[in-house]
C-alpha cells in the first residue's frame, strides 16, 4: 500500500542482472541448504539475538552462507552507540544517525555484520521472509509510511533513541534502487539528529562481482523475495562493500544548519561519494526534543 509519505522507485526486477556467469546449480542448492540452516539457528535464538555480539555473528553467518564477501570497516569490540563501533562517531554523547542508501534486503545483514545498530525501517520490511523475522528480533523500529500523521511521533521517537546514546541506521531514500546513485534523501529523519544534537554518518552500500558493479542483489519494484533470493544464490563472486563517509557534526563557530542542508550533504556523500564539509549541529536543549513541524 502506498500513501502520501511513501516513495515509488522507477527500478523494476528487470534491473537485477548478473555481471558474471551463474554458479552451477549444485552450488546454488548447497548455498540454499546452508542459508536455510543458519536462518533457523538465528530465529531460534529468540530475544537473545538482539545482543550485539550474537546479532553481528548471525548477520555475518547469513552472508557467508550465500558466499557473499563483506568489505568495509573492521568490527570493533564494544556495545553499539558508545563510539566503539566502526560506523558510530567517537566521543560518547548522543548516538549516531547512520544514513544509508537502499538497494536490497541484503543491506540489513550487511550493516548488522559491520555494527549491530538499531534499524529504522518501513513496516513492510517486518513482513519480508527471513529478513523480516531477523529485523523484528533485532529490535528494529518500524514505521508506517502510508500514514503521514505518524511522522511527527516517529521523529520524536528517533530523537529519543539518539539522545539516549543509541545509534540508529535509516534508509532516507524510503525505497530500494538498483544502484547507489539513484533517488534522493528524504529530510524528516535528519530533523531528529538536529533535535538530539546527534552526529550523522553517511554510509554507502555497493554490490559487485569480481570488481564489476552488479545489480544482481537489487530488490526493487514488484520483485519477490523468492525471486531475489534465487538470483543471489546463483550469483558468482558477489561482494557487498560498506563505505563509511566522514561524520557530519558540529563545526565550531558556524551557524546552525537545517535538515534540508544536512540531508543534501549526506546525500552527496552516500549516493555520489562526494566529499562534504562538517555541518554544524546545534546542541540539544536539556529535557526533550524541540517540537518542530516536519516536512519529508
Amino acid at each position: 500500500m502506498n500513501g502520501p509519505w511513501d516513495v515509488r522507485s522507477d527500478c523494476t526486477p528487470d534491473c537485477a542482472r548478473h555481471a558474471l556467469p551463474r554458479v552451477p546449480a549444485a552450488e546454488a542448492v548447497r548455498r540454499s541448504a546452508v542459508f536455510t540452516h543458519r536462518v533457523r539457528r538465528a530465529l531460534t535464538d529468540g530475544g537473545r539475538m538482539a545482543g550485539p555480539v550474537r546479532l553481528r555473528a548471525h548477520a555475518a553467518a547469513l552472508l557467508d552462507a550465500l558466499d557473499i564477501r563483506l568489505e568495509g570497516p573492521a568490527p570493533v569490540a564494544g556495545p553499539p552507540g558508545t563510539g566503539s563501533g566502526p560506523l558510530t562517531a567517537p566521543g560518547g554523547g548522543p548516538g549516531t544517525l547512520l544514513v544509508v542508501n537502499h538497494i536490497s534486503w541484503l543491506d540489513i545483514p550487511a550493516l548488522l555484520a559491520v555494527e549491530p545498530v538499531t534499524l529504522l525501517a518501513k513496516r513492510e520490511v517486518g513482513g519480508w521472509p527471513v529478513v523480516g523475522g531477523l529485523a523484528r528480533r533485532a529490535g528494529t523500529f518500524f514505521i508506517d509510511r502510508t500514514d503521514p500523521r505518524q511522522l511527527p511521533s516517529t521523529v520524536t521517537e528517533l530523537c529519543r533513541l539518539l539522545a539516549s546514546g543509541r545509534s540508529v541506521a535509516v534508509f532516507p531514500q524510503a525505497t530500494t534502487w538498483c544502484t547507489a546513485g539513484r533517488g534522493v534523501f528524504r529530510r524528516a529523519t535528519f530533523q531528529a539528529a538536529l533535535d538530539a544534537g546527534a552526529p550523522v554518518r553517511p554510509v554507502t552500500l555497493e554490490y559487485a562481482q569480481q570488481g564489476r558493479p552488479s545489480t544482481v542483489a537489487a530488490f526493487c519494484g514488484a520483485d519477490t523475495f523468492l525471486g531475489s533470493l534465487r538470483r543471489v544464490l546463483a550469483a558468482r563472486a558477489l561482494t557487498v562493500r560498506v563505505t563509511a563517509h566522514p561524520v557530519l557534526t558540529t563545526a565550531d563557530g558556524a551557524d546552525g544548519a537545517d535538515r534540508r542542508e544536512l540531508a543534501a550533504r549526506a546525500e552527496r556523500a552516500a549516493l555520489y561519494g562526494r566529499p562534504v564539509a562538517a555541518v554544524p549541529v546545534p546542541a540539544p536543549v536539556p529535557g526533550a526534543a524541540r517540537p518542530a513541524r516536519v516536512h519529508v
